[in-house]
């Protein structure tokens, strides 16, 4: 039926009924049941028979179960991938103690290589008998081969003329590859805070005063 193609189709029927022309009406009624209507008597009958007209449609209109609402479903923008669990913070504490060193610390290898120039004086620990000079002039005398070092002159070269460290002359001023520990300490300090390839100021130490240059 039209009406079940189409839910709408009873209440479009039913207001045109109301407007519909008094010829329309004899359509609908039976005429040999229906007195002849005069003009006059036309519009009232018209008013009068319309809701007797409406009250079937209007009883199955109300009848009708109203459509089932639609289906809500889940905009794209609600369901979404569910977003990955957020990466943990590290604690302060392991933080800190990644971060609190200083960089000295951090970057000091844990051996290096270095050639020195010993200038002993008399008294010092296993300083040569044939070293006769005092403290002061064995400091001026590292002083100055400090200064050629950095002045560019070959380290190798100074280390004949002014190393009196006899343990080390036929290395060449070469105490090797060592750790802080192998060495005295303010020898071991100087050394370490050197870069490769450069020389230090005169070192003292037990032994006299030292001139360090870092090879590796």
């Amino acid at each position: 039926m039209a009406a079940q193609r189409d839910p709408h189709f009873l209440r479009r029927f039913a207001a045109n009924i109301t407007k519909c022309k008094p010829s329309c009406i004899d359509t609908i009624t039976d005429k040999s049941l229906t007195p002849p209507l005069s003009r006059a008597t036309t519009p009232f009958m018209l008013r009068t028979r319309a809701p007797l007209l409406l009250a079937p449609l209007l009883l199955v209109l109300g009848c009708e179960e109203p459509p089932p609402a639609p289906t809500a479903t889940p905009s794209a923008s609600i369901a979404t991938a569910k977003a990955p669990p957020a990466a943990p913070t590290p604690a302060p504490s392991a933080v800190a103690s990644a971060t609190d060193k200083p960089a000295s610390v951090a970057d000091k290898p844990e051996w290096i290589t270095a050639q020195h120039v010993l200038v002993a004086y008399k008294g010092a620990k296993n300083a040569p008998a044939s070293v006769k000079r005092s403290k002061d002039e064995a400091k001026k005398r590292a002083e100055e081969v400090a200064a050629k070092a950095k002045a560019g002159e070959d380290f190798t070269a100074l280390v004949k003329e002014y190393s009196d460290d006899a343990a080390t002359l036929d290395r060449l001023g070469s105490v090797g590859k060592f750790k802080p520990e192998n060495m005295v300490k303010p020898f071991s300090d100087a050394a370490f805070a050197l870069k490769v390839d450069a020389t230090s100021d005169p070192v003292e130490s037990p032994f006299g005063f030292h001139v360090i240059k870092r090879n590796q």
